[in-house]
């Protein structure tokens, strides 16, 4: 058997035709296709002039290289560099890019490009996919490069880096600025006020005015949903400049209290300077109360009132539609339901809804709205005929402030005791990090601290509430008095004294009403 014959392989080189990354022909003698991008983060003059000198350097430098074609130059003014979602010509920029625009983009450096490491790497992979390279000036990166892409992760963790530090700085710059009790407002969708000369908030009269009409709506009985529909129909711009009013926009503004001149600061924070994203301060990060931090539109008397009645609204678990005054406002006083009108042969009346709809037997009559107004006419005079004597005890349940100075005084204890316990638990967590403690015995005492500071806090809350309502209380009656020392005897009904005065009617079983004013005066007729 012949051996097999040993035959050498023969190697033919087949030389490149085109280049490795940009996939252009070897030998083809067209110019690259050069553009350059620019970016400052803030509109303010000094980086208005680093923004235009930017544009001119790149521009003459790109057509001074006689090996380039100029491609543009694509630059964000007034964006920040943490996301390139928000960076229009940025994306401009990559779109052309991809669609065989440009061959090479010059930048200053990786945070001009980009300050997250994600964003910057994922973009500069999709460039290199399709052949294009970036130029960092400031590194001498080109990405193209064998060493581009191991300087370009370590390069853009700094500029991420020095990102995060940024946005502590500026926070801490924030959270300064309320402890010092300075406040910022939303004004371009805050209704009421303007930035003042001294920067702080100054009234607008007209926006004013109607931020009093919706806290004197609600407290006549309107339901916020009403109060937006009115303020639709009647052509006030919402906060926003939009025609519509919605009901959450109303609650916002009946329940903020800067509107009595107070302000509660940071109630919310960031969670994450890359997406800024924010959530509402549920006790992660500290809050400030700055009392008297501004001018005042609603008193703080009617504000409390405010607050008092919606939680009065919120425990009673009904809906208040209050298309008419007497809605929400009469009672049937054998099964507590609310009276509500019904249409009978053409004529509206009031009836219990309950015995309507057949779901009580009790025996209240239907009532005509003409016989609720004659009626109210009736109590109201009984009430101005005896008002000397109801002043004087509205003063003197007005001049016994027991209930509020206890109030106060344990208000005071409770902040005491947290400014104690928080103290203490520092001082636990900085003996834990400079001493061998035993651990199991570290926690214990730890977890007494820290229910010693939720029970304070949860007493602190109820007692704020007890305050809040005596003030709330209080504020009705010093407003009744002044409505009755000017006030005389009336001949029909009054829409207005109805909201102001009575609190509540009850419908007997026998026909008879009973008014309950707002100063718990109590007439029936």
């Amino acid at each position: 058997m012949s051996e097999a014959r040993i035959i050498s392989p023969r190697v033919t080189m087949i030389p490149a035709t085109r280049e490795r990354f940009t996939s252009m022909p070897i030998h083809n003698a067209r110019k690259r296709r050069v553009a350059a991008y620019a970016r400052v983060s803030t509109r303010d003059e000094e980086q208005r002039n680093s923004y235009e000198a930017q544009v001119d350097h790149y521009t003459r430098y790109i057509q001074n290289n006689a090996e380039w074609e100029f491609a543009g130059v694509y630059a964000d003014r007034g964006i920040t560099g943490t996301s390139t979602k928000k960076r229009e010509h940025f994306n401009d920029m990559i779109e052309d890019a991809l669609n065989g625009k440009i061959d090479l983009i010059i930048t200053k450096s990786v945070s001009r490009f980009a300050r997250n490491t994600v964003d910057s790497l994922t973009t500069i992979r999709t460039l290199k996919e399709r052949g294009i390279e970036v130029f960092f000036e400031e590194q001498n990166i080109y990405t193209l490069d064998s060493k581009g892409e191991l300087l370009l992760t370590i390069m853009s963790s700094l500029a991420q880096e020095e990102s995060r530090n940024i946005s502590e700085n500026v926070t801490w710059g924030i959270r300064k600025r309320f402890s010092d009790g300075k406040i910022m407002l939303p004004y371009k969708h805050f209704l009421g006020y303007r930035k003042g000369e001294d920067n702080l908030p100054e009234i607008v009269p007209e926006e004013a005015e109607t931020v009093r009409r919706i806290y004197r709506a609600y407290l006549e009985g309107k339901s916020p949903s009403y109060i937006a529909r009115q303020l639709s129909a009647s052509g006030i711009p919402s906060p926003s400049g939009k025609a519509n009013w919605r009901p959450e926009t109303v609650k916002s503004i009946l329940t903020n209290e800067k509107y009595k001149g107070d302000a509660v600061l940071q109630k919310t924070f960031c969670t994450d300077f890359l997406t800024k994203k924010f959530k509402a301060n549920e006790g992660e990060v500290p809050q400030y109360y700055v009392e008297n931090s501004h001018p005042a539109i609603i008193e703080p008397e009617v504000f409390d009132m405010v607050q008092a009645e919606i939680r009065r609204r919120g425990q009673s678990g009904r809906r208040y539609y209050t298309p008419h005054c007497f809605s929400g406002r009469i009672f049937c006083d054998e099964c507590g339901s609310v009276y509500g009108s019904k249409v009978w042969h053409r004529h509206t009346v009031w009836q219990c809804n309950s015995r309507s709809k057949g779901l009580t037997p009790c025996k209240t009559p239907a009532l005509r709205a003409e016989t609720l107004q004659d009626a109210f006419v009736t109590a109201f005079n009984r009430i101005i005929e005896n008002k000397e004597e109801i002043i004087s005890i509205c003063e003197k349940v007005l001049s016994e402030r027991y209930d509020a100075d206890a109030l106060a005084k344990r208000r005071a204890e409770l902040e005491t005791e947290m400014e104690i316990v928080t103290e203490l638990m520092q001082r636990q967590i900085a003996l834990n990090a400079t001493q061998a403690l035993d651990q199991e015995a570290y926690q214990r005492q730890y977890d007494e601290y820290e229910a010693r500071y939720n029970a304070a806090r949860q007493a602190l809350t109820e007692i704020n509430a007890q305050q809040s309502a005596l003030a709330a209380r209080q504020g009705k009656i010093a407003e009744y008095i002044s409505l009755l020392r000017e006030q005389g005897l009336i001949t029909e009904f009054n829409e207005s004294l109805w909201y102001a005065t009575v609190d509540q009617v009850r419908v007997l079983a026998d026909g008879r009403l009973r008014f309950i004013f707002k100063d718990g005066t109590r007439i029936e007729g």
